[in-house]
């Protein structure tokens, strides 16, 4: 059960990823320029107290997370939520059918 609902997770990050490589690739054209979102960027536009909530707890629990958490921030939207959702279907994926075992 836990393993369907994380790759459905993954199905929607991907989803995701999609949706901001079409927006991302439109703004392009309309720009004649190429424009990409940042994942931060993303998170600042959402929900900004959020994101220095999340910061506040990762720096007092571990200062260096910070610094790998602002690099994933500061990495195309497309290009992470596409990653990490196919991340998460390949490693929640079905396991392979047993061949010569029955299974009860």
């Amino acid at each position: 059960m836990i393993r369907a609902i994380l790759r459905f997770i993954g199905l929607l990050l991907l989803a995701g990823g999609f949706i901001f490589l079409i927006y991302d690739g439109a703004r392009s054209i309309a720009d004649q320029a190429l424009r990409l979102t940042k994942l931060g960027e993303f998170w600042n536009d959402i929900h900004q107290a959020s994101q220095h909530a999340v910061r506040t707890q990762i720096e007092a629990l571990a200062p260096w997370m910070w610094d790998l958490v602002k690099l994933a921030l500061n990495q195309p939207a497309f290009a992470v939520l596409g990653v990490a959702g196919i991340l998460l279907m390949l490693l929640f994926r079905p396991r392979p059918p047993l061949i010569g075992y029955a299974r009860d």
